[in-house]
């Protein structure tokens, strides 16, 4: 059983999408909705697509996962964005990792024609591959003894995802799989190079924060 924990705030729009993309897989899994306290039909949507639905009482992506894994049965976890498709596929590559691998992501790519943000999918497969860096819009997902030994993620308010992935390659080895998800480009509208150079120091200082500990 993989269980799929999807965090939303007014989702309606591509969520829809989402889940259906989930419910193509052939794969033993559960879909959980923890809802940050949406004003649309997000909520409505998820119920027909029949997933577990909880209300969190917080808006924090970190923290509404969290909560989803309590409700979890699924010996691994998945965490997967309300605008992110998992391929045809994408859980069997999950039960085919090696027995010794505690997680992993995706490959990613975006639902945009640049070629700068392709080109930034390539880097991110490179930082993945080599560094176990995984960022939510990859899918990440964890042998669910280790997040709880970990501690689940933490209170932050970014890059809360980052951190997990810095933790977790402590604890045994990860992996970055094929095929690829496909992530909306809609975090880029205030400026492609803005937000590269802002998740890049971002980045950075996790990094650094991460050797310290």
């Amino acid at each position: 059983m993989i269980s799929i924990i999807i965090p939303t705030l007014n989702e309606e729009d591509l969520l829809p999408t989402t889940l259906l993309a989930v419910s193509r897989q052939t794969s033993e899994h559960e879909m959980i909705i923890v809802d940050g306290g949406s004003t649309d039909e997000t909520v409505r949507v998820a119920e027909r697509f029949g997933c577990k639905i909880l209300n969190s009482a917080e808006t924090n992506r970190g923290l509404q996962m969290n909560l989803g894994v309590k409700a979890a049965t699924g010996e691994t976890l998945l965490f997967l964005h309300a605008d992110t498709l998992l391929p045809e596929g994408a859980l069997r590559s999950i039960e085919r990792c090696d027995p010794k691998c505690i997680g992993g992501a995706f490959r990613r790519r975006f639902d945009s024609p640049s070629r700068i943000l392709l080109v930034t999918c390539y880097l991110a497969d490179f930082r993945g591959a080599l560094l176990g860096w995984f960022l939510g819009d990859s899918a990440i997902f964890v042998n669910r003894n280790v997040f709880d030994k970990i501690g689940g993620y933490r209170d932050l308010s970014l890059l809360e995802d980052l951190d997990l992935a810095l933790r977790m390659k402590k604890e045994g080895p990860v992996v970055l799989l094929n095929p690829v998800v496909i992530s909306s480009a809609r975090r880029f509208r205030d400026g492609v190079f803005k937000t590269i150079l802002t998740d890049s120091w971002l980045m950075i200082f996790f990094w650094m924060r991460g050797a310290r500990e």
